[in-house]
């Protein structure tokens, strides 16, 4: 996906040089203890999630207030110098890998929760909190926040935003756009900014639906407000399986269609479930060609009646098999499965790709035999795990990073499964943002006008283009370059799609 022409490297001097100009002018505004150079310290922010693509950054910042991350920016600014924002390295696109010639701002010390307001049903924290960290202090009011990333006992709250970060609930409960009131922070200019408000609606353009999703590239963010949801009075949770995954698919549409929204409608694969099993014991039917996941929670009525329901439809649609949590811990065994499906992906393989696009719910069948066919011409396994209820995929594909054939072919299976997705009503990517690992793709969904109106959005924040360059938003430079990379390699399979 990302073999395609870079400008020259600065060299090793001249990085050198630089180097010094950025730590001599840090080094006014920041304890020695909050700024990072060498390369042993340096090394392990050289990537997020996505581990296939690396690069050390040229300095760390650690600032541990808002006025050092605004001195931080302003020097940068002042240098001409590009800044990368990291929370906790959980992305899984690349948004947070260095920029080689600038400065990873990391915001891992903004760990503070502000405030629970029990009565207004928010919580107002630094931008480092962890999301599980949200619900756990929100818990002693009989309230949490509802986006559950699988990553979410160490993402943190600041990434959600950047990524517009769903999880399993994402279905009834909402992506974190719909969950977040306010976010604070600087722009690269070290202006303060603040979007969104605590009432219903602010006055203006709504910026706050912009921000959240940006991927850093508008403004840091250093504080955010979120909804908090009361905690249901119950949850219980289908297991169905199925001989067929088309059945599958078509069990996720005609729930919908019976008019229930489940608080989670998560789907898997065999290879997946095989995979989660031995590394869980969620107590998974290995027997099953695709399982579905299906939780209802509300009044303990509430929650019979819709469990009755989407037994029935679930029955109807041709499941084999039915098992629903007996207990809250069989409850939380089921969705352990489904929340380790990633490390269980990584224990029988060296590395996994991770894609994330979305698709028309009624598609997931095709997607799934289109992804099947893809395994055999790429030669690579991939492992499926959806979030079926709002048509995500999280297709793994599994690879050795170490052999440079198989990371070839598994970015071109990769953005085969994007390119298919769009062809099929869908979009890119659903919560894992674009980053790097999507740029490419970009170019396949969007039109040069298209990525250009982008552009002008990102210019009206950072007109020098310093927070987060080079991610998102393709040039025309690089779609070309890559229009001519697929040619090639013989990969344009859906000419009609806008492009190049």
């Amino acid at each position: 996906m990302n073999a395609v022409s870079t400008p020259l490297e600065p060299s090793r001097l001249e990085r050198a040089q630089r180097q010094s100009e950025v730590v001599a002018a840090l080094s006014q505004v920041l304890p020695a203890h909050a700024l990072l150079w060498h390369q042993e310290d340096t090394t392990p922010y050289e990537c997020d999630g996505l581990t296939a693509y690396r690069e050390r950054p040229l300095v760390v910042a650690l600032p541990e207030t808002a006025e050092q991350v605004r001195a931080v920016l302003q020097a940068c600014h002042g240098l001409g110098v590009p800044v990368v924002a990291r929370g906790a390295g959980t992305g899984l696109s690349g948004g947070a890998m260095p920029h080689r010639m600038g400065v990873t701002l990391s915001l891992a010390k903004f760990n503070r929760i502000l405030q629970i307001d029990p009565l207004a049903r928010t919580a107002t924290v630094q931008c480092g909190v962890r999301n599980l960290a949200i619900s756990e202090a929100a818990a002693p009011y009989g309230l949490y926040y509802a986006p559950d990333p699988s990553s979410q006992i160490a993402c943190t709250i600041g990434g959600n935003v950047a990524e517009n970060s769903g999880g399993v609930h994402c279905l009834k409960y909402g992506l974190t756009v719909h969950n977040v009131l306010k976010v604070k922070g600087f722009t690269m200019t070290g202006e303060d900014v603040e979007f969104g408000s605590a009432a219903l609606d602010a006055p203006g353009y709504d910026l706050l639906s912009v921000v959240i999703g940006s991927e850093g590239m508008l403004a840091v963010t250093t504080e955010v407000t979120v909804k908090l949801v009361p905690k249901p009075q119950l949850a219980r949770c289908i297991m169905a399986s199925f001989d067929d995954v088309r059945k599958a698919g078509e069990a996720v549409a005609a729930v919908i269609a019976a008019g229930i929204i489940p608080a989670g409608l998560e789907m898997m694969d065999g290879p997946m479930t095989t995979a989660v099993e031995d590394f869980v014991h969620a107590g998974y039917d290995l027997s099953a060609a695709a399982i579905l996941l299906c939780e209802s929670d509300g009044t303990p009525e509430e929650v019979a009646e819709e469990i009755e329901r989407m037994s029935a439809v679930l029955r109807q649609a041709g499941a084999t098999a039915i098992a629903v949590s007996r207990d809250e811990a069989q409850r939380l065994r089921f969705w352990s499965g489904r929340k380790n499906a990633f490390p269980a992906s990584g224990r029988i393989s060296p590395d996994y790709m991770c894609m994330d696009s979305t698709i028309p719910r009624k598609r997931l069948a095709d997607i799934l035999l289109a992804i099947a066919e893809m395994e055999k011409r790429y030669a690579l396994k991939c492992l499926n795990v959806f979030h079926a209820g709002d048509g995500n995929l999280h297709p793994l594909i599994l690879f050795d990073a170490n052999d440079a054939d198989q990371l070839r072919r598994c970015e071109l299976f990769g953005a085969e499964i994007l390119e298919t997705s769009v062809a099929m009503g869908g979009t890119v990517t659903g919560e894992h943002g674009v980053g790097i690992e999507k740029l490419n793709s970009m170019c396949v969904q969007f039109s040069a006008e298209e990525n250009e109106q982008m552009f002008g959005i990102k210019r009206a924040f950072d007109p020098q283009g310093l927070l987060n360059p080079g991610k998102v938003i393709p040039t025309l430079n690089r779609c070309a370059e890559y229009g001519k990379m697929l040619v090639r390699a013989g990969q344009i399979k859906h000419p009609d799609l806008p492009r190049f």
